[in-house]
């Protein structure tokens, strides 16, 4: 039970989340469009969390995928959306001015 607790909150194990982007992994930046446009990671794609649960069609279930927003409270819901959408390689990359660091 305490596993899955931890799991629920996050505090699993670290992912590298540089590796993943290295290795192709998608990118979706939950953002509102205008919050987009005023800066974000060169291979994300804008999908705002509002319309996310419409338009899962525009991602690959057989890729991982690494969401992000300003500070990681969208992104996590993301996560659960995306999840619940049938896709099982799913991480909170939180702020996308955090992954930046990451980018190639």
């Amino acid at each position: 039970m305490l596993e899955a607790i931890k799991k629920l909150l996050g505090f699993g194990p670290k992912i590298d989340l540089a590796k993943l982007i290295a290795e192709g992994a998608q990118v979706v930046d939950v953002r509102s469009s205008v919050e987009y446009s005023s800066g974000h990671l060169k291979r994300s794609v804008n999908i705002p969390l509002d319309t996310l649960s419409s338009r899962l069609a525009k991602l690959k279930k057989d890729k991982p995928v690494i969401t992000c927003c300003a500070s990681g409270v969208r992104s996590r819901v993301a996560k659960t959306i995306l999840v619940s959408g049938g896709f099982s390689q799913v991480y909170n990359g939180g702020s996308w001015y955090n992954l930046r660091k990451y980018e190639i």
